[in-house]
């Protein structure tokens, strides 16, 4: 029997706990029509869609398919969490180099079936591997981007409303450059209630300015290092990227023109050009309307090339055809 076609539809490839968190919160928020889980482990994956089926009697009606490949054709949006983890001895450059092997795999599975989606890609090393998707599939670069620094920014603006007692609305700023150990802060332009962060802690009494940059900085390496410390008490992060998945996914299927930092194609920004790193962009129903190439101080300018380095080096050892 043909199965019924509702939108808006979302695709999920690869559904371990990443995936899992971001469908239940795709429930829960009611985004989704209609929500399409792919995995390679079929016994789980009908086992989680049968659990998460169950929410039904407390939720906006919404249809989940244990599905294959051709079961996603027409998504409005294909996101992609599968990927191999790291092994004991394996360095970031053989976990990019294997990873890229399997979107070679699955990206044009996708194409085939979902070439007008948008494409969100969630594996590791993220933005590599959105580079890796924009390659791999010819898409315009709009279509196709990664989650980049979209928690990073989250466990940032959390700790800092934290550090201040105020709710994390009201918190703006930005953990940008590459998704891993040389992200960076943007304290230049950090804000609470249209203060800079500085002077908002100053006027508050929360830091001493004569001792800002030193707590500034441990703050930021909590953000940073904030991951691996999750992973060594329970062995994976998965809600916060769950909910920062949905975020996006909500903005664009909504219209929304929302501003998020997620990792895009970065061409003539600091001299800077051809790899994918997180900016602040402007998301709606094409994607990425416009990455915004925002004003950074010298020392945010040398942390942002710093985090290109780091991309360059590890893709010109890659092939991405």
């Amino acid at each position: 029997m043909q199965k019924e076609d509702f939108h808006p539809k979302i695709s999920i490839i690869g559904c371990g706990n990443v995936g899992t968190r971001y469908a239940y919160a795709l429930i829960i928020r009611g985004i989704a029509r209609q929500i399409v889980m792919v995995d390679i482990d079929r016994k789980r994956l009908e086992g989680e869609v049968m659990d998460l089926s169950h929410t039904a009697p407390y939720t906006v009606p919404v249809s989940i398919i244990a599905g294959n490949y051709e079961d996603i054709v027409d998504s409005d949006i294909v996101v992609i969490t599968v990927g191999r983890n790291q092994k004991p001895g394996e360095t970031r450059l053989d976990l990019a180099k294997k990873n890229v092997e399997l979107y070679k795999q699955i990206i044009p599975e996708i194409q085939n079936q979902a070439p007008k989606a948008i494409y969100l890609i969630v594996s590791n090393p993220v933005d590599i591997l959105s580079y890796a998707a924009y390659k791999i599939s010819g898409k315009p670069q709009n279509e196709v981007f990664g989650s980049g620094t979209s928690l990073d920014t989250a466990r940032f603006r959390f700790l800092l409303a934290k550090h201040c007692n105020i709710n994390p609305q009201n918190v703006h700023g930005y953990i940008l450059g590459e998704h891993g150990d040389s992200e960076f802060a943007v304290w230049n332009s950090a804000m609470i209630g249209g203060i800079l962060i500085k002077d908002f802690c100053a006027m508050r009494k929360f830091v001493d300015l004569s001792d800002s940059d030193k707590k500034f900085q441990a703050l930021f390496e909590e953000v940073r290092d904030s991951a691996y410390q999750i992973i060594e008490k329970k062995g994976e992060t998965s809600y916060g990227i769950g909910l920062a998945l949905t975020r996006i996914s909500q903005a664009i299927i909504n219209d929304e023109n929302t501003i998020i930092p997620v990792s895009v194609l970065i061409q003539d920004f600091y001299e800077i050009n051809d790899l994918y790193l997180s900016l602040p962009s402007i998301i709606n129903r094409n994607g990425v309307q416009e990455a915004l190439k925002i004003e950074l101080n010298d020392e945010e300018v040398k942390n942002f090339k710093y985090s290109a380095t780091k991309i360059k080096d590890t893709i010109k050892n890659i092939n991405f055809d």
